[in-house]
């Protein structure tokens, strides 16, 4: 610890110390800006930061916390682009990433035990020596952690055949405001006593409770795997392609989409070789056994050959199978290019309805002059809508902010939900009223307020 004036009393930096020795307190600005900020770019200056090593610390803390009505915030590897894992200014950081222990892998019963700090590739390498895996899989899953996944709910491509966190976590230990340590669900793929607590506190942000322990659902790895790649003229034949497909018996294990301005940045960035007239791309990757792979992979390539289709592609070995995914991956980077400080919304809407989400965000691009670039997860509805702006330009930010708000009115017109799995965290707290009505925003509340009667769990964040 360095010494620095802080906001913190000596008696409160005294227990702090005695909790948490040496490297794990940070109190110096120097030390603690770090962890003042996340992938949302918003950035607030704790006090100070600690670093948990076990549960029992964990209860400490937060039973201080409680009685000193000192806020705090907790967070896995800051990868979150919502700013659930800000710091409250003057308050705490309780950085979990140290509590990074695989404490059991159950292959007979199909799960796992881990504390929140394990990285969600951490896990994946464990359990795939086994011969499982566990389906979240979120972009960031080489450096993200478990505790992160589940307080956000994050999921990634492989929801639409195998679920999100809700789905694929049996139980927790929770750590509340007052320091009780909480056990939520079961270690058995069913069971109905009780409240469903787990999946309360899973997708809370930790507004309502510290992850300090999950147990997981475990998934056999796939036998056989299959990826497609379909090119459309337009983004309307595409997401049709999209209805077509997730109406078929056969779920693709992910369902990926790029509209053409998203095409049209990647060719500009490193030219994958895309057909010039492609409007829409379409990734399609199958997960079956080894005898039901091929029919499945055929069936689901003649259900995308639609009017609009340009082709549609199987690779039949590990080099093509990179090579169709070389489009997907170029993006991000293609996009981190040209707008480096971009507004990305994850917005979700049914799938059948995706056709007229596309249209509508293409009209209101046009009304507003700014650029929008669609992409993600179509297989479920989940679009990353991406508003690419000059945020030094006051008159492009006023047109931004009116269009964001358009394009929110849009989704839940079309029956969806401003989030699917970026969470909510700061940058979309203002807009949850838009969604959720008065009376189930007041239960939430009331909720909020028996879990953490005094408001110190990360304050400010989830609920308006």
């Amino acid at each position: 610890m360095n010494e620095q004036a802080s906001p913190l009393s000596p008696a409160q930096l005294k227990a702090l110390e005695q909790i948490f020795p040496g490297e794990d307190l940070l109190t110096h600005p120097a030390d603690t800006l770090a962890y003042s900020y996340d992938n949302s770019q918003r950035q607030s200056l704790p006090a100070a930061v600690v670093f948990a090593r076990d549960e029992e610390q964990v209860q400490t803390l937060l039973a201080l916390c409680n009685d000193w009505q000192l806020p705090l915030a907790c967070r896995g590897k800051g990868t979150g682009t919502a700013g659930a894992s800000i710091p409250p200014a003057g308050g705490l950081a309780l950085s979990l990433e140290r509590m990074n222990r695989i404490l059991e892998i159950d292959p007979d019963n199909r799960l796992a035990r881990v504390q929140p700090g394990v990285t969600n590739r951490q896990l994946q390498q464990a359990v795939a020596r086994h011969g499982f895996f566990w389906p979240p899989d979120p972009t960031s899953a080489a450096v993200c952690t478990i505790g992160g996944n589940l307080a956000c709910n994050a999921a990634g491509p492989r929801a639409v055949k195998y679920g999100t966190c809700r789905e694929n976590t049996l139980g927790l230990h929770a750590v509340s405001a007052s320091g009780q340590l909480l056990r939520t669900g079961v270690r058995t793929t069913k069971g109905v006593v009780g409240y469903d607590l787990t999946r309360l506190i899973i997708g809370s942000e930790g507004t309502l409770a510290v992850i300090t322990e999950a147990t997981l659902k475990l998934s056999p790895l796939p036998q056989a795997r299959r990826t497609l790649q379909a090119l459309y003229r337009d983004v309307g034949s595409a997401a049709t392609a999209v209805s077509a497909i997730m109406a078929r018996p056969i779920t693709p294990s992910a369902l990926e989409f790029m509209d053409a301005r998203a095409l049209a940045m990647v060719k500009d960035h490193a030219d994958p070789g895309i057909a010039p007239d492609a409007g829409a791309l379409l990734m399609i990757e199958l997960e079956e056994s080894e005898a039901a792979i091929d029919d499945a992979a055929a069936q689901v390539a003649a259900t995308a050959d639609i009017p609009g289709c340009l082709g549609v592609e199987t690779a039949t070995s590990q080099e093509q199978v990179q090579t169709l995914w070389r489009t997907r991956k170029a993006l991000s980077p293609a996009l981190r290019n040209v707008a480096p400080k971009k507004i990305n919304e994850d917005v979700v809407v049914p799938v059948s309805r995706i056709p007229e989400l596309i249209g509508g965000l293409e009209a209101l691009a046009r009304r507003h002059g700014i650029t929008i670039v669609n992409f993600g997860h179509a297989g479920n509805g989940n679009i990353h809508v991406n508003l690419l702006i000059d945020p030094d330009d006051p008159v492009q930010m006023k047109a931004a902010d009116a269009c964001l708000g358009q394009v929110f009115d849009l989704v839940l017109g079309l029956g969806g939900t401003l989030s699917g799995e970026h969470g909510i965290g700061l940058v979309k707290r203002d807009f949850v009223s838009r969604e959720i009505d008065d009376p189930t925003l007041s239960l939430m509340q009331q909720l909020k307020a028996v879990f953490d009667p005094r408001g110190i769990l990360n304050p400010g964040k989830t609920l308006p």
